[in-house]
């Protein structure tokens, strides 16, 4: 129900929104926000972190329960042209995952909460339609690199001492959409972007054979993101 609630006020967020703006003769708002050669804002939203796992041999699947997380950041944008931004948008980005292992008794082995603090660096490639009265949709895609500060890479202790551990830096591509509203004193901006691990996070418990992390080949974060920008 939490879950179904955040996305429900979201798409209620937005649907407001378009409605307050589609007007058949509106007032045009911020006409020379888009010809500045930069652009700066900040973001306030909502994640969904979960993982794709990958198996050396058939066994059943770790179960994996997601929960909504925050997310706060900057924005800095430089204009190319009419359709084309470059955005470098480093943020925080909290979340937290529950795995479910099986063939334990003990809920204290079977269970293990991973709790995730990224600092996230993305640059990203926008490409927007031409402008409707005070809205214009978009594409957004890029590369980014995160820092998690949870990670504990580093620490001795691994999952036979209650430690699941995850690698410090991760390389991520993302891809979403939104739409800009021209508003009378700032750009809001409602949108829904993917984020997609391209490396490896696991580090691997000292026993190779390790109930935990032994038929993991590899574990790889994804995401949804729903962000809420003002510029």
């Amino acid at each position: 129900m939490k879950k179904w609630f955040f996305i429900s006020l979201a798409i209620l967020s937005m649907t407001t929104t378009l409605n307050a703006q589609f007007n058949e003769s509106p007032i045009l708002n911020k006409q020379n926000e888009d010809k500045k050669l930069l652009n700066w804002g900040y973001f306030l939203g909502l994640n969904q972190y979960d993982f794709k796992i990958e198996y050396k041999e058939n066994a059943p699947d770790i179960l994996v329960s997601k929960s909504f997380g925050f997310n706060v950041g900057l924005i800095g944008e430089l204009r190319i042209n009419e359709f084309l931004d470059l955005r470098f948008e480093p943020g925080l980005h909290y979340g937290s995952r529950l795995m479910g292992f099986t063939g334990f008794e003990d809920e204290r082995d079977a269970i293990r909460e991973v709790k995730s603090t990224y600092i996230n660096f993305p640059i990203l490639l926008k490409a927007s339609t031409k402008r409707f009265g005070n809205f214009k949709p978009f594409l957004i895609g890029g590369g980014s690199r995160s820092l998690n500060l949870g990670s504990n890479e580093e620490s001795l202790d691994d999952n036979s001492s209650g430690t699941f551990r995850m690698k410090k830096w991760v390389y991520n591509y993302e891809l979403g959409f939104g739409i800009d509203f021209y508003l009378e004193y700032f750009k809001f901006t409602p949108s829904i972007r993917g984020v997609f691990a391209i490396t490896d996070e696991l580090v691997p418990d000292q026993d190779p054979n390790s109930p935990w992390t032994g038929n993991i080949e590899s574990l790889k974060t994804r995401g949804l993101f729903i962000n809420f920008t003002f510029e």
